[in-house]
């Protein structure tokens, strides 16, 4: 079993809110974020693991004890001011608990080969090296910047 299935509709009602776009994202693309997601945690233990679902209860929970809706019914402008609440909280542990679960969010996001290509990202894995061989749009190689006088 998934490990964010239990708490899956409340994780992808935080990811669309700490990403817009997500909101575009169609089951295929929910599948490769949640993955990718899932596969980081499958490195943690599972202390941690637990942890992160249990804090997006915690957030369920304060969410309708605050704003007297679920984070999935919340309409977006009162979830982003609830977020950003959760974000200022003078309880470090819910400011640290929420930036965790951000990088997720955009870790799960933005490794999407789509989303790369969309913000036109073009890193690789080998670096400087693999970007020279194949050029920028696959084609020339980079050119070397050259020395002053020569």
């Amino acid at each position: 079993m998934s490990l964010l299935a239990p708490v899956r509709p409340a994780f992808r009602a935080i990811a669309s809110t700490v990403v817009p776009e997500a909101t575009l994202l169609d089951e295929e693309a929910w599948g490769e974020l949640e993955r990718t997601v899932e596969n980081a945690l499958g490195t943690k233990p599972p202390s941690m693991q637990r942890r992160l679902i249990l804090f997006v209860r915690v957030l369920g929970v304060l969410c309708v004890l605050t704003r007297g809706a679920t984070l999935m019914r919340l309409e977006p402008a009162r979830r982003t001011r609830f977020l950003a609440a959760v974000e200022r909280s003078p309880l470090a542990l819910l400011r640290k608990g929420f930036w965790g679960l951000r990088t997720l969010v955009y870790m799960g996001y933005y490794t999407r080969p789509a989303a790369r290509t969309g913000i036109g990202y073009r890193a690789h894995v080998r670096g400087w090296t693999h970007r020279r061989a194949v050029g920028p749009a696959g084609g020339r190689g980079v050119q070397q910047p050259r020395a002053p006088g020569s």
